[in-house]
């Protein structure tokens, strides 16, 4: 069911650190395109403590300290609740645990129906449920979430009436309801919200509203930048490059076929060419080894001889303005293990080669402070340390190519699920809300 809005508006260690939520607020703005109306939420950013995040399945063991999160009302009468953004993930759930902090509560909704568990979806297949759904005593659906960390999530399939921004229209959304979070590694797991799945599965929350395409532009850590829903073109936004979604019809047991999936085809450190043949970014015949675009993931991963090569050239391309932290224990959120000493006192860093990855018919280039990562908490004599943004997946045992949303600012990011591709621009993300008239 496509949205009733109105056209009439106006325009693997754990580091004791803060988090940051990119946040989205309920302050909307609504356009019409010759399509279908289009959605604009402003982002903006603010700390919040650790362990406060939702986790998906089939993602990277380790502890992320960016999300993007949309705040949208579910239920009769409405409740407002927070959702993480994943582009990554199908299934969108809620935590509905009554006992704790909770952020929905089905009881209060009249709108609220759970899935029988006779009802087809119940038996749709979705990569996000390791563990097929079942009936509980109830014959209710009751679908169970796992993650690698070994925490995990359960409770019940069910619909109910969804809400975006200052739209007055709903549409009712099929989504999980789970009552039972565990997390072992956190002892803040009731401060979970909730998670909007984003892929091309057809449980996911795009699917189900039948937006014809998505974009969002994300800035840096203190400015506004903005969400998309919808179909519509902006002149003021740069040309998009467009890089198209790799399909492939057959299952194969590693190749996730509802991923944001590209091809990606060669990396430059500065304007140097890495000698890696394109094989190496291929998918084998397995389905190991694809590219995934994942905003529920906040570095990028690369597979173990790509990454190596990357790796060696920008070290050595650092080698003379850089300090490398020589201890071979010490590896950043389990797969980041070229970090460097930047003295406490120097107020920036030094002039860094970016990195460009290239995709089909698309660039992507990785620039200045988004090449390394201050690790807050961390300090050695007179230095903090900043660790290199690309990680190596085969240290995480993950068999892909993973682009996280931090290489993924400041550029204009459209998913065209309509014409299966993905478009990119360079935009500077913290002007986007004012173009659209929005404020934070």
């Amino acid at each position: 069911m496509k949205p009733c809005i109105s056209c009439n508006s106006k325009p693997n260690p754990c580091l004791n650190f803060h988090y940051f939520l990119l946040l989205l607020t309920l302050t909307s703005t609504t356009l019409c395109s010759s399509q279908s109306p289009t959605l604009i939420l402003p982002l903006k950013t603010q700390e919040i403590p650790s362990g406060s995040f939702p986790k998906s399945p089939n993602k990277l063991p380790f502890h992320h300290n960016v999300t993007l999160t949309v705040s949208v009302t579910v239920g009769t009468p409405p409740q407002n609740v927070s959702m993480v953004i994943d582009t990554g993930s199908e299934l969108s759930w809620l935590n509905c645990n009554r006992t704790r902090n909770f952020t929905f509560d089905p009881t209060r909704s009249s709108s609220y129906k759970p899935i029988p568990c006779s009802s087809p979806t119940c038996t749709t297949r979705t990569r996000d449920l390791s563990i097929p759904a079942s009936c509980d005593s109830n014959k209710l659906c009751h679908a169970t979430l796992t993650y690698a960390d070994f925490s995990s999530s359960e409770g019940n399939l069910a619909a109910d009436a969804f809400s975006i921004g200052s739209s007055s229209g709903t549409s009712s959304l099929v989504f999980g309801c789970m009552d039972s979070i565990f997390d072992p590694n956190s002892e803040e797991d009731s401060k979970n919200t909730g998670l909007m799945g984003m892929n091309r599965g057809s449980l996911s929350f795009v699917s189900q509203m039948e937006f014809p395409k998505f974009s969002y532009c994300i800035s840096e850590s203190d400015f506004s930048g903005v969400l998309l829903l919808g179909d519509a073109n902006f002149s003021w936004v740069a040309p998009l490059n467009y890089t198209p979604l790799i399909q492939i019809s057959t299952p194969l047991p590693y190749f996730d076929r509802v991923a944001y999936t590209v091809q990606l085809e060669g990396i430059k450190v500065a304007n140097k060419l890495l000698p890696i043949p394109k094989s190496d970014y291929e998918p084998d015949h397995t389905g190991a080894g694809q590219t995934m675009v994942d905003s529920g993931t906040q570095f990028t991963f690369l597979l173990g001889p790509v990454y190596t090569a990357l790796r060696t050239e920008f070290l050595n391309q650092t080698a003379h303005i850089l300090r490398v932290y020589e201890d071979p224990n010490f590896v950043f959120q389990g797969a980041m293990d070229l970090c460097y000493r930047v003295g406490l006192n120097q107020s920036k860093l030094p002039q860094l080669p970016s990195v460009t990855l290239m995709f089909r018919g698309a660039e992507m280039k990785v620039t200045g402070k988004q090449l390394l990562y201050r690790v807050r908490g961390e300090v050695r004599g007179n230095d903090s340390l900043w660790c290199f943004t690309f990680g190596n997946s085969d240290l995480l045992g993950v068999e892909a190519f993973v682009i996280g949303h931090h290489h993924q600012q400041n550029v204009w990011m459209e998913f065209d699920l309509h014409n299966s591709r993905i478009g990119l621009a360079e935009v500077q993300c913290d002007l986007a809300g004012q173009k659209f008239g929005l404020t934070v």
